[in-house]
């Protein structure tokens, strides 16, 4: 088991914002999400970069393996058109696929627009790390990852980020706790531990 803070890599993957065209708003949509749900303590590596699927596999390598990051978390790049060739740099770069992230995140956006069914973002493990594919608007970042919800805040289909902390305890990351009004974080009885003082 890891010990230390989380190390988190954001990725944001655009042409156009990173030749400066138009503001990333990725980034900033990631990190203000992770301040608002992690009650673990946390450390970011940022890369903001154009839609190349060497340049991409190089990154994610770079975090994973140079950074030691836990948790990699990308948006941007996963449609069909020529461009987007996110999904197949995270393959590459790939240990184990875990294929139920992205099952999930096309349920969630299903939920919203039928052309959800054109995202093919996926799920891998590579090491330590858990990469995860992620829609690019920051809308859609924030309902991937926290899922469904009425009107009274109850969850009416599961996001994805609430089996994030019990699959980096089975890959031996940092124990990671989230504040339970945002994502409660599923874990068996056997596998939580007390909550921090």
């Amino acid at each position: 088991m890891s010990q230390g803070p989380l190390r988190v890599g954001l990725v944001s993957i655009s042409d156009r914002a990173s030749s400066g065209v138009y503001e990333d708003k990725g980034l900033p949509a990631l990190r203000q999400w992770l301040d608002g749900v992690l009650l673990t303590p946390w450390e970011e590596e940022s890369r903001l970069i154009a839609d190349d699927q060497p340049g991409i596999e190089a990154t994610l390598m770079e975090l994973v393996d140079d950074e030691g990051c836990h948790l990699v978390l990308t948006t941007g790049g996963t449609g069909p058109a020529p461009r987007d060739v996110t999904p197949e740099a995270t393959l590459a770069v790939a240990d184990k696929v875990m294929p139920g992230f992205g099952e999930q995140m096309r349920q969630i956006g299903l939920q919203f627009v039928p052309t959800a069914i054109l995202s093919r973002q996926v799920g891998v493990i590579r090491k330590q790390a858990l990469i995860l594919n992620l829609p690019g608007q920051p809308k859609s970042i924030q309902e991937t990852l926290e899922g469904v919800k009425d009107g009274e805040g109850k969850v009416l289909v599961p996001g994805i980020f609430a089996a994030v902390p019990y699959c980096l305890d089975l890959i031996g990351g940092p124990y990671v706790e989230t504040r339970e009004s945002v994502v409660a974080a599923f874990r068996p009885k056997s596998a939580r531990r007390p909550p921090a003082a």
